[in-house]
């Protein structure tokens, strides 16, 4: 019996997914679970940066069963299951746990809470996708921040100089942690990132993208106080970031989040099990 982990993800829509989960499967490490994400470079990412030691790209979810063995266990992340594949799935898995009803998307790695003093002001994550060149068409025309950006993962070869002359300093993306948890106002269009950097003790402003859409996420903002702004251009961003940062809101406090139980029960699901087989 194994415990999968299933993110969706993919180069358009990111990598909040597959974070959240690779918080989850250190959760469970003591079971030896194995990641699996729709992308095998989310893959390979998750195993090279987020302490994943056991990954696997499976394309879509419905290539599961073709590596799973029945009654293995299944916790995923994903809106792809409709009423009738969840009932397949359910009957297929001895536990089945989905991320946002079973256990929380509010989830957060414990890396983040732990505190470390502010190295920046202000810094920008926009997010780890920009497939269809947003921030390209959202900066045109803009003028020069003095703040510090920090790329995504997924932006494409050369993305930096479109963006130079917009920011006065850049991060890459292997510098994500160290950067979210070293900026005190970060201005992010990431809800997970904006989660991180709370726990980090720090003060995120939510930037709202005009062609993403949120599916409820925007509903841990609110669990928070979160602010979010928005803005036609980053000339008018900027104008509303300094503007919240300076009447800024009391935040809602985060803590890590207690799984506990459902990894109780997953260790002695899988314990009974071996027993069964001796």
């Amino acid at each position: 019996m194994e415990l999968y982990i299933y993110a969706k993800s993919g180069h358009n829509f990111g990598l909040e997914n597959v974070r959240r989960c690779a918080a989850i499967f250190k959760k469970f490490k003591n079971v030896q679970p194995i990641l699996t994400t729709a992308d095998y470079r989310a893959a390979s990412f998750a195993k090279a940066e987020l302490g994943v030691n056991k990954s696997a790209g499976v394309d879509v979810i419905e290539n599961l069963p073709n590596v799973m063995r029945r009654r293995d266990i299944l916790i995923f992340d994903s809106d792809e299951p409709n009423e009738i594949m969840l009932k397949h799935m359910d009957e297929f898995c001895e536990i089945l746990l989905e991320v946002g009803k079973d256990i929380p998307k509010d989830i957060v790695d414990d890396e983040f809470f732990e505190k470390i003093d502010s190295q920046r002001e202000k810094g920008f994550f926009f997010a780890d996708d920009d497939y269809e060149d947003e921030l390209g068409k959202f900066f045109e025309g803009c003028k020069q921040t003095d703040i510090p950006m920090l790329l995504g993962h997924y932006f494409f070869l050369g993305s930096e100089d479109k963006y130079t002359s917009y920011f006065n300093e850049f991060f890459e993306d292997e510098e994500y942690v160290q950067f979210i948890k070293s900026t005190k106002y970060l201005l992010t269009s990431s809800v997970n990132a904006a989660l991180e950097s709370h726990a980090s003790g720090n003060k995120p402003v939510f930037f709202m993208r005009q062609i993403k859409p949120y599916k409820g996420e925007l509903e841990l903002l609110e669990k928070y106080n979160i602010p979010v702004i928005g803005g036609v251009n980053l000339d008018e961003l900027m104008v509303n970031f300094e503007k919240t940062i300076t009447t800024y809101p009391t935040l809602n406090p985060i803590v890590p989040i207690d799984i506990d139980e459902k990894i109780n029960n997953v260790e002695s699901t899988m314990k009974k099990f071996e027993a069964l087989l001796q």
